[in-house]
């Protein structure tokens, strides 16, 4: 049976949300990470980047600047997570009166997908280098829920080195371009694709699975586009809001 979600056909497309249910909440935090367990998103996508102490923190920029609406400006990956879990971050109306938006760890993040039964996506920010993945894979360990992690990265040596360390784990290579120089690497080096959802076509999308690989694509809010994409079979879509 097709299932129906706000006024779109998503087929057997899965939905991930973007940065947690990032519509409703200031992303990439612990809100926004419950919100999209309270919907019927297939998994949560976030961000992560390493600290100064080696903390795993979760942020999509570099710095604190936008996310906090100017009022701090720390670089993420040099200041200690002591100080930066102090920061509480405005609401997406721009009020200041919730305590609860803040910076989190991996660790958080974790707990809250599985608590309510969500697949991770966790995207590994820069050149993270095989010690330091390997590190991240020791600190999830514990959680129980590995298993239910699927890495991306835009870092293609991310990929290979999380596929060198995870044989069996669902792995994809981010990028905004499609080539068939591409599709062989992706097939050779067993990776899947999240590709931004403007450089797919239906045959693309035919021609990876014909090479047993999964599609994702980014960043789609527009149900007429995600029912398109769904139409010619995509396995996800990321989005902020469609769920």
């Amino acid at each position: 049976m097709s299932r129906v979600t706000y006024g779109f056909n998503k087929r057997n497309t899965k939905i991930v949300a973007h940065r947690g249910a990032s519509g409703i909440e200031r992303e990439n935090t612990c809100p926004a990470f419950i919100a999209a367990g309270n919907r019927t998103y297939y998994g949560v996508e976030t961000d992560i980047h390493v600290g100064i102490n080696g903390e795993f923190i979760v942020i999509h920029d570099d710095t604190t600047t936008r996310v906090s609406g100017g009022m701090y400006n720390f670089n993420v990956e040099e200041t200690p997570y002591s100080i930066l879990k102090e920061i509480i971050l405005p609401d997406i109306d721009g009020s200041n009166v919730r305590r609860d938006i803040r910076i989190p760890l991996v660790s958080d993040y974790i707990s809250i997908c599985k608590n309510y039964g969500k697949v991770c996506v966790l995207e590994i920010k820069g050149d993270f280098g095989y010690a330091k993945l390997k590190e991240l894979i020791n600190e999830i360990k514990p959680l129980d829920y590995l298993d239910n992690i699927t890495f991306i990265s835009f870092g293609y040596q991310n990929c290979l080195d999380l596929r060198a360390l995870l044989p069996e784990s669902k792995i994809q290579f981010l990028t905004g371009e499609y080539s068939a120089e591409l599709l062989e690497r992706l097939k050779n080096d067993k990776i899947d694709l999240d590709i931004h959802y403007s450089a797919l076509t239906e045959e693309i999308v035919k021609e990876l699975h014909d090479n047993g690989i999964e599609v994702n694509c980014w960043t789609v809010d527009d149900p007429t586009d995600a029912e398109r994409l769904a139409s010619w079979g995509v396995d996800y879509i990321t989005s902020n809001i469609l769920e």
